[in-house]
Order: structure tokens, then sequence, then C-alpha cells
């Protein structure tokens, strides 16, 4: 399976050559939202408020970190389960955001919002909070610091691996016969 390098914010094109069951190491900014954080984004745009991040090219994470401990910039950061964002996900996608980061399945309104706005779900693996932490550079909290380690933080990585699960050409590797990774 290819591995790509990438760093965010991420481009039609970058997404566009990613086929489910491909390896990227992502490095620059992303962002950490679950889902009452989407849920407040979604009501700022109601709102016509401005967002804490841009949403072009962004990069969402689905963590709740645990706190850093002393010298490091995060504690534990592993994934969450994606599909508590569905619901907003779709229409973030519609406004430029380019991949989301989590673990399980989407849904179908997930992955169609993926083809119609060439976005990509990538999978990281859970239960490695720790080891996927040590690619977290810095983070600092941007947003909705009252939700604690649910508020939005601003990520820097350097190589954070992640597996293609969605593509935005329809192909999903949780789909494939016998997948490997």
């Amino acid at each position: 399976m290819p591995t790509y390098e990438m760093t965010s914010p991420l481009k039609d094109e970058d997404i566009a050559k990613l086929r489910a069951g491909d390896v990227v190491k992502l490095s620059g900014t992303i962002y950490t939202a679950r889902d009452a954080a989407h849920k407040r984004l979604c009501d700022m745009l109601d709102n016509n408020e401005k967002l804490p991040f841009e949403l072009q090219g962004a990069v969402i994470y689905y963590v709740g970190p645990s706190p850093a401990p002393e010298g490091r910039p995060i504690g534990s950061a592993g994934p969450t389960t994606s599909y508590r964002m569905d619901t907003y996900a779709p229409r973030l996608h519609s406004l430029g955001v380019k991949a989301s980061v989590g673990k399980g399945k989407r849904s179908p309104e997930v992955r169609k919002a993926l083809q119609e706005h060439t976005g990509v779900y990538f999978g990281a693996t859970g239960g490695a909070g720790a080891l996927l932490s040590q690619c977290i550079t810095a983070a600092k909290v941007i947003a909705f610091d009252d939700l604690g380690p649910e508020a939005i933080r601003e990520l820097t990585v350097e190589s954070f691996p992640l597996l293609v699960v969605n593509d935005s050409h329809g192909g999903e590797q949780y789909a494939k016969p016998n997948f490997e990774f």
C-alpha cells in the first residue's frame, strides 16, 4: 500500500490521489473537536459568528486528550468513535474541511459528503493514544475551554500515522475483504 507524506492544511489535489488503504504521515496543524464542540461550531455557523479556526483545508481529529504530563504538550491522545460527529460532519465538509481523524465506520451521509467535497476520513489506531501523542509537538486550547478535554485545540503534528478509511472516490477500507493494515 502506498505511503504519503502530507502537510496540512490539505488541498483537493492532496485528497484526490488517496485511496482506501493508503497510509499517510501527516504534519502541520490539525484541530481537535468532539460532538459537543461540533454542535457549538454549527451553532456559530447558524448565528453567522466567526469560527475559532479556518475550515478551508482543515483536518479535525476526534479526540479528548488527557492532561499533559510535565515536559509534554499533551497527554494521551487516542481517537474517539467517529459516528457521534456524523450529524455535523457533512456540513463542515461542505464548508471546506478536508479530513477527519477517528475510529470506526462513518454514515452514508458522511461518505457521500467526502465524495461531493473531495474529503477523506482517516483512521488512527485506537488504544495507542500515548504513542500517537509522541507525534504532537504543540497543543493549545483555542475555543470552548469550558468543555475541558473536549475543548477545541490547535495541534502541531509531525509524521502523525494515519490510514485512509474512506476516500473521496467512494472507497472504504473496512469494506475490503480481509483488509490489512
